[in-house]
């Protein structure tokens, strides 16, 4: 029995959420996000929570907390918002934005150009920082870790691409 998926998700004033034909939608001050939801379970929304409520009474369903919280990812995404940083730590490593692209110089023969989703912003306040903003919770870390996988950090030095709250652990090396 799910403990999560009972709990009620509050919502604010300045947030519009509808469900028609298994189509959630929220409506918020930074966008909308519409997702799909399970056909098992039907949303109910009330003045200032929503609840998810599995169609039939089988209370151990695996999905139920899950789908409670990719709405409330949701709802707290046109709300909030998502952020991701990522720093770069090398010599010469490098990061920029030039359009829709973000140029990074991680150290090989050649730059690599990566093509910044829509729905995620892509911002370089400094050359090895690298601050990821979006609505979409999924498209946000599945685009801060396509950019982490170009040079995922090593455990030697800790050159690499790295979250800000990474600990990365750290080897020692040969010993004479």
């Amino acid at each position: 029995m799910s403990r999560i998926a009972k709990n009620p998700i509050k919502i604010s004033n300045d947030v519009e959420c509808t469900f028609v034909n298994g189509i959630f939608s929220a409506k918020g001050k930074l966008g909308q996000l519409d997702i799909s939801v399970n056909s098992n379970y039907n949303i109910n929304i009330q003045d200032d929570e929503v609840k998810v409520l599995p169609l039939n009474e089988n209370k151990s369903d695996p999905n139920w907390g899950t789908t409670r919280a990719i709405i409330a990812n949701t709802i707290n995404g046109v709300t909030n918002g998502f952020t991701k940083t990522l720093e770069l730590n090398g010599t010469g490593y490098r990061a920029s934005v030039s359009g829709s692209k973000l140029k990074l110089e991680l150290g090989y023969s050649h730059d690599i150009n990566f093509d910044i989703p829509k729905d995620v912003k892509i911002e370089c306040p400094k050359q090895n920082i690298i601050k990821l903003t979006s609505i979409n919770k999924e498209k946000l870390g599945a685009a801060a870790a396509e950019i982490r996988s170009f040079r995922k950090p090593e455990p030697f030095k800790g050159k690499g691409i790295k979250y800000s709250d990474e600990y990365i652990f750290r080897k020692e090396g040969k010993k004479k």
